[in-house]
């Protein structure tokens, strides 16, 4: 894909914007487990952790994107992106960041690499799939919006609660990367012969639809069980 191309921009917008909505927890995992240290600690565990954790992520996505060239890996992908997507519009559990804060830099630099660990199975997936099986967008896209992620992130978290329907766009825009990597698999290409472009776009607006639907529907359901009783 070439530097200069509309796709190459579209799909960097992409990464972008599923890094918003997947990475927004992040922030406040590392202010919980640096809460306990002093000022100076708490500003090098913060610089520490995250460099620990975003070097991990980078080789978590490398791997992850190379996994995918291989038949099948797609269509499972593809199935848990779509998960994710519905899970995104999903209530959260009360109890959802149950971090310890550490009393000492090493303590506190391993629980936010661990956390970040644990917690970014979705990115990893999802940002995989973006790059299109671009190693050059992949590492673009990553290199632009984790500093974004990084500074931004307490800001993008306000926005979000604020405006809700950003996470149902970016739930629908996760279900639209998950039908268009479904069509990409090795193992079904060829099934769609010449109009593969054309099948991707529609799968992944169905992808889109489904995701929106089902998880809003989902959430619903949560909201109000005694309206499901009746």
């Amino acid at each position: 894909m070439e530097f200069a191309s509309p796709a190459f921009w579209v799909a960097v917008t992409q990464i972008i914007f599923i890094d918003i909505v997947l990475s927004g927890d992040n922030a406040v995992v590392i202010a919980m487990a640096c809460r306990n240290l002093s000022p100076d600690l708490r500003r090098r565990g913060v610089l520490w952790g995250v460099a620990g954790a975003v070097g991990l992520r980078v080789v978590l996505t490398l791997f992850a994107a190379r996994l995918l060239g291989y038949p099948y890996l797609k269509l499972i992908g593809g199935l848990l992106l779509l998960w994710i997507g519905i899970k995104l519009l999903l209530p959260e559990a009360a109890d959802g960041h149950a971090i310890k804060a550490a009393d000492n830099l090493a303590g506190a630099v391993k629980t936010i690499v661990v956390a970040d660990l644990v917690m970014s199975l979705d990115n990893v997936v999802a940002v995989a799939a973006a790059s299109r099986d671009s190693l050059a967008l992949l590492l673009f896209g990553l290199a632009v919006s984790i500093p974004l992620i990084i500074w931004t992130s307490q800001l993008f978290m306000h926005v979000m609660e604020r405006f809700p329907f950003i996470v149902v766009l970016g739930a629908g825009l996760l279900g639209y990367v998950a039908g268009g990597m479904l069509v990409a698999d090795p193992a079904v290409r060829g099934w769609f012969g010449a109009v593969h472009s054309s099948a991707q776009y529609v799968i992944g607006a169905l992808g889109a639809g489904l995701v929106m639907a089902t998880g809003t529907w989902l959430a619903r359901r949560q909201a109000h069980p005694e309206e499901e009783s009746e």
